[in-house]
């Protein structure tokens, strides 16, 4: 988990649009992020696994 001051400072509108933090909506984390659905790696698969992602399943052959 990040520290609130962390998430707190990333939501702010930076003086340089390259300065931009993303990080997941859900647990704070900046790396690993995936733009299109606004989550980190590890809170996307838990999501996905769920069933709570439309449009996300499994990939198996």
């Amino acid at each position: 988990m990040a520290r609130a001051s962390l998430i707190a400072r990333s939501k702010k509108k930076p003086k340089f649009m390259t300065r931009v933090v993303r990080r997941c909506f859900r647990c704070g984390r900046k790396h690993g992020f995936m733009r299109d659905f606004g989550l980190c790696r590890i809170c996307f698969r838990e999501l996905a696994s769920a069933g709570h992602i439309p449009g996300i399943r499994k990939a198996s052959w």
